[in-house]
C-alpha cells in the first residue's frame, strides 16, 4: 500500500526527551520502519520546524518524511499548532491530488483535522490515532491544561468522521465512548518496544555508576504529569534506595530547566537531595543499560494515555511499580510483571516497591515475565499486524464514516 503518515508536531526524526517529543514519535517512528520493512511505501508528514531542514529526509528502512510549511518554520509549542492545520491540511490535499495514498493514519488530533481536510476531496480514508484525549487531560491537569478550547469538539468529530479510530489501550476506548465514538467505531493495537534494541544484559557502558545501595529509574519526558514528584516524595519511606530520573534537556541546561529545578526543590525539604540525580536528555542508544541497571523502574504520572517506559523495563527484565491508569492497565500485570498502585497513594507505592527491593528471587521472576509478555504483545512487528489489518478493512471500504468532521 501507499501510506501517509500525518504526524504534525511529533516527527520521528527528534531528539527525544523535550517537552512535545515523546511516546508518539517512537510509535511513528517505528511503525513506519516496520511498515516500510513489508514493502509498503510509507511518507510521514511534519511540520517544518526550522529552515535548514530539507524537503524529504530517508528513514533507514525505506520510510521518508516530508516536511510540510505549516506555520513559521521554527520551533512551535504543539498548543500553538491549532492556527496552521488549515494550512497543512490545504499543503496535503494538494499534494494527494497528484499522488493519493491508499490510506492515511492521522497521529494526535490536529494531524487528524489536517489528514482530514487533505484527504476528503479525493476520498481517502482516514484512520485516527489520538494519543491523548483533551477530555483526559482537561480532567487531570483543570486550569493548567494548556490545549486549545475547541480540542475536545473537534476530537468528538474527528472520531465520528474518520474511518477507523485505532485506540492504544482499552481504557482509551471507554474515553472515547464518553466522547460519543461508539466502540464498535474503534479498534485497539498497542503501542510496541524494540525487544532487541531493549533486552536484559546490556553491557553498562556510560551507565552512571551504582553506589552500595538500590536503584529506581523513572524516565521519560520532564513535565509535571509524570509525576517525578511522587516518585520523590516516596523515597524517604525507602531507605538505603537512590532514585535516577533521566529525561529532559541536556544535562547542561538542567539548571534553567524550571520543572528541574522544582524537582530538586522537593527533594531537598524531603531530606532526600544525596539519594535524588537528574540526568536530563540520556542518548535512546543507552537507555536499556540504564533500565538494566535498576532494580526496579518506577512510572507514577498523574494519568498516562499509553506510557512506553514499561514496556521498556519489562523487555530489559526489570520489574515495574506504576500508578493504576491509562495504557499501564494494559502493559502491567499487576504482581505478575511489577505493580499497580493507586494515583497518589505513597504508602501503597513505598510497600510496593520495598517488597521488591527486600526479595530479589521476586524481582528476577517478575522481570522474567515482564520480558516474556513484551515479546508475546509488544513487538513492533505484531503492533504492525495489527496497523495492517486495519489499513486493509479501511481499504476494503469496509467502514464509513457515520459523519463528517
Amino acid at each position: 500500500m501507499r501510506i501517509a503518515m500525518v504526524s504534525e508536531h511529533a516527527s520521528p526524526l527528534a531528539a527525544l526527551g523535550g517537552v512535545d517529543a515523546g511516546g508518539q514519535n517512537v510509535y511513528v517512528a517505528r511503525l513506519s520502519e516496520e511498515l516500510a520493512r513489508r514493502g509498503h511505501d510509507v511518507t510521514v508528514y511534519t511540520r517544518r520546524d526550522s529552515t535548514e531542514l530539507p524537503d524529504r529526509v530517508a528513514l533507514p528502512g525505506g520510510a521518508v518524511v516530508e516536511h510540510v510549511p505549516a506555520g513559521p518554520p521554527a520551533p512551535v509549542p504543539k498548543d500553538e499548532l491549532f492556527p496552521f492545520m488549515p494550512g497543512f491540511g490545504a499543503y496535503l490535499a494538494w499534494v494527494w491530488e497528484h499522488q493519493p495514498p491508499d490510506a492515511v493514519h492521522a497521529h494526535f488530533w490536529m494531524s487528524g483535522m489536517a489528514a482530514q481536510s487533505g484527504a476528503r476531496p479525493h476520498g481517502i480514508p482516514v484512520v485516527q490515532t489520538f494519543h491523548a484525549l483533551g477530555t483526559v487531560k482537561r480532567r487531570h491537569q483543570g486550569h493548567e491544561d494548556t490545549s486549545p478550547p475547541e480540542r475536545v469538539g473537534v476530537e468528538r468529530q474527528l472520531g465520528r468522521g474518520c474511518a477507523r479510530v485505532l485506540a492504544t489501550c482499552t481504557d482509551e476506548v471507554l474515553e472515547l465512548d464518553d466522547l460519543g465514538v461508539p466502540p464498535r467505531r474503534v479498534s485497539v493495537v498497542p503501542c510496541g518496544v524494540d525487544v532487541n534494541q531493549f533486552r536484559p544484559g546490556v553491557p553498562p557502558v556510560g551507565t552512571p555508576a551504582r553506589r552500595e545501595r538500590h536503584r529506581l529509574l523513572a524516565c521519560g519526558r520532564l513535565v509535571r504529569r509524570k509525576g517525578y514528584d511522587q516518585a520523590i516524595r516516596v523515597l524517604p519511606h525507602i531507605p538505603h534506595t537512590e532514585l535516577v530520573v533521566a529525561g529532559g534537556p541536556p544535562p547542561e541546561l538542567l539548571a534553567a530547566e524550571p520543572e528541574a529545578r522544582r524537582l530538586l526543590r522537593l527533594a531537598d525539604r524531603a531530606g532526600v537531595a544525596d539519594r535524588v540525580r537528574l540526568l536530563g536528555a540520556v542518548d535512546p542508544a543507552r537507555m536499556p543499560a540504564l533500565i538494566g541497571s535498576a532494580d526496579a523502574v518506577l512510572c507514577t504520572p498523574t494519568y498516562e494515555p499509553f506510557g512506553i517506559v514499561p514496556l521498556e523495563a519489562m523487555a530489559c527484565g526489570v520489574p515495574v511499580v506504576a500508578t493504576d491508569v491509562g495504557g499501564h492497565r494494559d502493559t502491567v500485570s499487576d504482581e505478575v510483571t511489577g505493580r499497580l498502585v493507586p494515583v497518589g497513594d505513597l504508602g501503597a507505592t513505598a510497600e510496593a516497591v520495598r517488597d521488591l527491593l527486600a526479595d530479589e528471587r521476586l524481582r528476577r521472576t517478575m522481570g522474567a515475565n515482564g520480558r516474556e509478555r513484551a515479546l508475546a504483545r509488544y513487538t513492533w512487528q505484531r503492533v504492525a499486524d495489527g496497523v495492517e489489518e486495519v489499513y486493509q478493512r479501511v481499504t476494503a471500504r469496509d467502514e464509513v464514516p457515520s459523519e463528517v468532521a
